[in-house]
């Protein structure tokens, strides 16, 4: 059962910007540290983004200045607010958490979500 989706990706122009969304199901009380990655055709899965419960976060340098992590624990959603987007940052963006926490008490670990495409044209 996937207990991460990831929304809101799109076909957008260079310079736009994008809000990624990672939503947990139903069926998880708590997500605890998240993060974003992506993965261009042919490219291995890059690190974009952390953060953890706390709110501490960690953007990369490649997308430092222009991506944003927020979450909003009362919602069990994570988002990534993407601006002045380049054509290299298309890719299939995806959501993992090192930990859930599920409502039946049990706790999921490494979960992933299925991703969303993010296609910048030039």
């Amino acid at each position: 059962q996937v207990q991460l989706v990831e929304s809101g990706g799109a076909l957008v122009q260079t310079g736009g910007s994008l809000r990624l969304a990672c939503a947990a199901s139903s069926t998880v009380s708590q997500i605890y540290t998240v993060m974003w990655y992506r993965q261009a055709p042919g490219n291995q899965r890059e690190l974009v983004a952390t953060i953890t419960r706390g709110g501490i976060t960690v953007i990369e340098d490649s997308v430092k200045g222009r991506f944003t992590i927020s979450r909003d624990n009362a919602k069990n959603t994570v988002f990534l607010l993407m601006n002045a987007l380049k054509p290299e940052d298309t890719a299939v963006y995806y959501c993992s958490s090192d930990r859930l926490l599920t409502t039946n008490g049990s706790w999921l670990f490494d979960s992933w979500g299925q991703g969303t495409q993010v296609t910048v044209s030039s």
